[in-house]
């Protein structure tokens, strides 16, 4: 098997798993796990590696503000699965050390026709809240040459946020 071809089929075989609909090379790095995407919703999982550690011990905040970015993002994306988006703007609160697998809830609270608004939560094995944030996402089509599981691009798109 070549190499593109070995890139591919592990590619094809983590989006099966991941169910994100585009490769997004950090969110594949950060092994995040889509659970759930409908009705203006989304869950994902994410079990921290040691790389993705701060000093203390814990899940990192950048780590943690990507996956509620993404989640955000993927609640907005969810009721318009056709198109992307872009964030805009996202404000985060860090309530509890995050230890051990995590689960982030997005919610799409209200749309117009180019932005959405959103929420979301990540939650720890017991439950509680570790971090919350709410944010504004701007929605854009696809531009050529923006890596999906059929198109595999190295080529970045540009991207207007105008």
């Amino acid at each position: 098997m070549a190499e593109d071809d070995a890139s591919a089929a592990a590619l094809d075989s983590w989006e099966r798993v991941a169910g994100f609909g585009v490769d997004i090379p950090f969110v594949r790095h950060l092994g995040f796990v889509l659970t759930q995407f409908g009705a203006g919703q989304s869950e994902i999982t994410y079990i921290a590696q040691p790389e993705h550690l701060n000093s203390f011990g814990v899940t990192h905040g950048g780590a943690l503000m990507t996956l509620l970015d993404v989640s955000m993002a993927t609640a907005a994306r969810s009721d318009a699965p056709e198109q992307g988006v872009v964030t805009i703007e996202m404000k985060t609160s860090f309530m509890h050390p995050a230890v051990g697998p995590l689960v982030a809830r997005g919610t799409l609270v209200q749309r117009t026709a180019s932005l959405a608004f959103t929420q979301s939560t990540i939650y720890d094995d017991r439950g509680r809240a570790c971090a919350s944030a709410m944010g504004t996402f701007k929605y854009m089509k696809r531009a050529p040459g923006v890596a999906t599981v059929a198109s595999q691009s190295s080529t970045p798109a540009s991207i207007s946020t105008d």
